[in-house]
């Protein structure tokens, strides 16, 4: 199930790219360049937005461990 759902993810940014990029440019090509492109760039920066995420995260928690404010947990 996870496959399914991760597929339709990437069939939907694909869509979303095309169609914004068709609408803004009218060029089927263009488009076509933008749904192939955006998902490449979404893969390539998760994990660095992961990575500060995680840094922003720990210093949270050191912070609040020293006593400097309360962490709010979601």
């Amino acid at each position: 199930m996870f496959i399914i759902e991760k597929t339709s993810q990437v069939f939907l940014h694909m869509g979303v790219a095309f169609a914004v990029t068709y609408a803004m440019t009218g060029s089927i090509m263009t488009g076509g360049l933008a749904a192939l492109v955006e998902p490449i760039c979404n893969v390539a920066l998760l994990p660095l937005h992961e990575k500060v995420w995680r840094k922003i995260k720990t210093r949270r928690l050191r912070s609040a461990h020293r006593g400097n404010y309360a962490v709010v947990q979601p």
